[in-house]
């Protein structure tokens, strides 16, 4: 296990700490990080809720106080670095990207590099770190011990008297345990400060965003049958893959290419009432469906959409220019991840057949940053795949503490896993026959209206039916579906709090009266979700428990 972060008692806070500029959250940051001597120390904060600010205000402050000699910022891709530099320069601070040496020249105070760069000099960088070397390692989760960058990352820097961490996820999908990172004993990360999506929205760091989910008769041919289903209907797990590559087909007129004509609509309502550059991003399976998307696009609007392919020459120069420019839409495929910073998206359409939380999550913060200076909610259209769904409806935890009446405040989600293959559409015993699909009711209001409001979902008695005349669902779903919820809501309660997940959950059985959870009613299921909810979501820090 990592050192624990090294702190000494708090000194009085530097007046950069203080910085009116700095949002609320860099600025109690920077104070949780003052007095901070030595070892790892994570900020764990929503993509586009600012966590480059803090990071070099706090760099150009270690500088000024002479308690470090140098910077080494080691993040996923090249225009990163430069990103960083860019950033860097207006506090005062110069980097160097992609340096093969660690001691530039005095011209500069540290280096900005990728992981892959830190991995290739790492012979060079390890002899050059020395104790007074600061690293700013940005999305740390891109490192795992037992995998290249992260073996490259620890013979570059392992000798670095201070690593900063920073990530929005600290966390793989294989469990390999990231550099740096202290881990509870149940293998969650223990980060050093947290800003969740729900309190970014709150404060206006990130935008609200509206999930609108498409659903339908969907007909494909496995193998010698002819399959018909909705999203609602239980398949088995091959069949649930081909329905989705069924509902993502832009051969089919009532299917994709339809959800393609209601998004660029929302998006012309969205440039319409005052976004005038607003974009809109469609995330496409691989490269032939992203060419195939660009083509109806381009019948829908009349205007051939910007393509980005990652293995395109070329590629972050397009995302630059569709970023600096006006036009409506651009498809990309693998190039949406950490770093794309294009404030204008508000509109996107997610066709990938990636499904994993980790990739649902880097995609949702596409259209959160509020850099366009525009108010207002983004609109995420995406298949009714029963676990895209399960991804979003994790803002129903987080919206009934955070979205104040009336206000245009939702909260986001926050996942613990990561993954980033893809699946190939191209089986030879799968045809996509017909879609007739449509948006559903989004999660907090209808489908194309502007003003989308937050709304409660209705637990309905085992008895009675919906309004809309939808059968209850069973209570043992309705069970099954609380304790899931229960369940992540405690890891979510362990890692905002410093606690261990068994701490957690002898905590709320205890605030709940629940002996075991196995022989737990539905009502107190209910409660322990309630009561977990608005401890989550508390402004003060509880002081943690021993148990």
């Amino acid at each position: 296990m990592p050192p624990a972060s090294t702190a000494t008692a708090p000194s009085p806070l530097p007046a950069a700490f203080s910085d009116d500029r700095l949002r609320a959250w860099q600025r109690e940051a920077l104070a949780e990080a003052n007095g901070w001597i030595g070892g790892p120390f994570l900020i764990a904060a929503a993509p586009g809720a600012g966590k480059t600010r803090p990071a070099l205000v706090l760099a150009a402050e270690l500088l000024r106080q002479r308690q470090i000699d140098r910077v080494a910022v080691v993040c996923p891709t090249a225009p990163l670095t430069r990103q960083w530099a860019a950033a860097a320069a207006g506090v005062g601070l110069s980097l160097q990207p992609d340096s093969q040496v660690l001691r530039t020249t005095r011209d500069f105070q540290g280096i900005a590099v990728t992981y892959a760069r830190a991995a290739a000099s790492a012979k060079t960088y390890g002899a050059e770190c020395t104790a007074r070397t600061l690293v700013i390692a940005d999305e740390v989760h891109h490192l795992g011990d037992e995998l290249a960058w992260g073996a490259g990352f620890v013979k570059a820097f392992g000798r670095a008297g201070r690593k900063l961490l920073l990530s929005g996820t600290p966390f793989r999908s294989d469990d390999a345990p990231i550099p740096g990172i202290r881990y509870d004993g149940e293998g969650f990360a223990r980060p050093d400060v947290s800003y969740s999506y729900a309190e970014s929205v709150r404060d206006g760091a990130c935008r609200p965003i509206a999930f609108i989910p498409f659903d339908g008769t969907l007909v494909w041919q496995s193998g010698d049958k002819v399959i018909e289903s909705s999203f609602e209907e239980e398949v088995s797990t091959k069949e649930r893959g081909r329905r989705y590559r069924t509902a993502i087909s832009v051969d089919l007129a009532e299917g994709l290419p339809r959800i393609l004509r209601q998004a660029n609509d929302q998006l012309s309502r969205v440039r319409a009432s005052g976004h005038a550059d607003a974009g809109g991003l469609v995330i496409a399976a691989d490269s032939d469906h992203a060419r195939l998307v660009a083509g109806s696009l381009k019948d829908i609007t009349g205007e051939s959409p910007t393509v980005v392919l990652h293995q395109d020459a070329g590629a972050h120069r397009r995302l630059r220019e569709f970023s600096d420019g006006n036009g409506r839409w651009i498809v990309a495929v693998n190039m949406v991840s950490e770093g794309v910073d294009i404030p204008r998206l508000r509109v996107g359409v997610y066709a990938t057949t990636a499904k994993t939380a980790m990739i649902f999550r880097q995609i949702v913060g596409r259209f959160v940053r509020t850099g366009s200076g525009t108010k207002g909610e983004s609109w995420l259209f995406l298949p009714a795949e029963p676990i895209l769904r399960s991804h979003a409806s994790r803002i129903e935890d987080e919206i009934a503490r955070v979205a104040r009446p009336g206000a245009d405040e939702d909260g986001l989600l926050d996942e613990r896993e990561e993954r980033r293959e893809t699946e190939r559409s191209d089986e030879p015993d799968f045809v996509a026959v017909a879609a007739d699909i449509a948006p559903q009711m989004n999660l907090f209001g209808e489908a194309g209206d502007d003003s989308v409001q937050p709304i409660a979902a209705p637990v309905p008695e085992a008895a009675e039916a919906l309004d809309d005349g939808e059968p209850a669902v069973p209570a043992f779903q309705r069970r099954k579906d609380l304790r899931a919820r229960r369940h992540r809501l405690i890891g979510d309660l362990a890692l905002k709090r410093g606690w261990t997940h068994r701490e957690a959950n002898v905590w709320i059985n205890e605030e709940t009266g629940v002996g075991r959870v196995e022989e737990a009613t539905i009502e107190e299921l209910e409660r322990s979700c309630r009561v977990l909810s608005e401890e989550l979501f508390r402004p003060k820090r509880r002081r943690r428990r021993s148990y």
